[in-house]
């Protein structure tokens, strides 16, 4: 069982705040990811977690034990950089078998857990290979690897994808999945990209500011987005936000950026003539024959599988992602559709999503 339990964590640096009273629980064998864009605290956190940072407030357990004061040695936990920090004098083998050799363990022990981690990771021709003569995709399979062997009750994982190329990256994203499908055990791991968050998480984190703005699985997070923050984060291309207004005593209309009314499937009572922000994911929208709401074509960008339009509605530019091929120009007049969009409701003061 490898349970992690954060409690009111916080964060100073003298006067400077970093963390404002953190609160995660993190289940056995669970996938959790730290998202936020830079700065937000979410690699501070980690740190504090493996113990390279102090705590300033608050507790995390490991196991139920509290190791606010315990060396990283001894919290059973492995960590992987986006850096790979592999010794370049040393073989594969020898880099992964490192911390063993280090806790005294027999030669037989560590060539043992050398041979099952490089089996897991693809790694058995490399082995006795110098770090210089490896590829970015190498060398972070050879840090995988080097958490593996120590068999620890938790991974952590600091943005390992970072210096990879995209189409790299996208590949260790599944190597990674795929890891923690086989291994079962509880990873927290840090990234700024939202798409690794929603492909490879049970759980995700979003992080602003030092304080945490909802904790949930990719898809609550995606449909039910508490707040403008977290709906703009998370998706790609990002939501489109417009200027609202409620119409009618039931609260069954929208009027989208004063360009045109829209139905809602379940409206907002008592909220006749409130202003609000307007969230609609780019795939919500279509392109409608005639009797939709007028728009601007401003850039067409097709992709193959998709063509991406940038378009200006009612004074604000929204981007419309379309599941079909289409001979449009800047400059031209298209007609929105925007039936069976789901629409994100957000106060307009507080940016938290309004309650029907």
């Amino acid at each position: 069982m490898s349970t992690v339990q954060i409690r009111d964590v916080r964060k100073s640096y003298g006067a400077h705040p970093v963390l404002h009273g953190v609160d995660i629980d993190i289940a056995d064998g669970e996938f959790v990811i730290l998202v936020g864009p830079s700065g937000c605290g979410k690699s501070t956190l980690l740190r504090m977690v493996a113990g390279l940072e102090s705590i300033t407030g608050g507790t995390i357990s490991i196991d139920e034990r509290v190791v606010n004061g315990l060396e990283p040695k001894d919290r059973d936990i492995a960590m992987v950089f986006q850096n790979y920090a592999l010794y370049p004098q040393m073989t594969v083998a020898q880099n992964m078998g490192f911390a063993l050799e280090l806790a005294g363990a027999r030669k037989e022990e560590i060539k043992r857990k050398v041979d099952h981690a490089a089996g897991i990771l693809g790694l058995e021709p490399l082995l006795q290979r110098k770090p210089a003569q490896l590829s970015g995709g190498q060398r972070q399979r050879v840090a995988m690897g080097r958490a593996i062997v120590r068999d620890p009750k938790v991974f952590l994982f600091d943005e390992p994808l970072s210096n990879l190329d995209a189409k790299l990256r996208v590949k260790m994203r599944a190597e990674i999945k795929a890891l923690h499908q086989r291994l079962k055990t509880t990873i927290v791991y840090v990234t700024h990209d939202q798409i690794e968050a929603m492909t490879m998480a049970d759980k995700i984190v979003v992080m602003q500011g030092g304080h945490i703005e909802q904790i949930g699985t990719p898809l609550e997070l995606y449909d039910h987005p508490k707040n403008v923050f977290v709906a703009g984060f998370l998706g790609s291309p990002a939501m489109n936000f417009l200027d609202g207004v409620i119409i009618g005593e039931d609260g069954s209309f929208l009027e989208l950026g004063g360009a045109g009314r829209v139905p809602l499937a379940n409206g907002y009572r008592n909220a006749d003539g409130k202003s609000v922000i307007v969230g609609v994911r780019p795939e919500d929208i279509g392109i409608a024959e005639a009797n939709g709401i007028p728009a601007e074509v401003i850039v067409v960008e097709p992709t193959g599988s998709e063509t991406h339009l940038a378009v200006r509605l009612g004074g604000q530019e929204i981007i419309v992602v379309l599941r079909s091929r289409v001979s449009l120009a800047p400059g031209e007049q298209v007609h929105l559709s925007f039936e069976g969009a789901r629409f994100h409701v957000f106060d307009k003061e507080t940016q938290e999503r309004l309650q029907r």
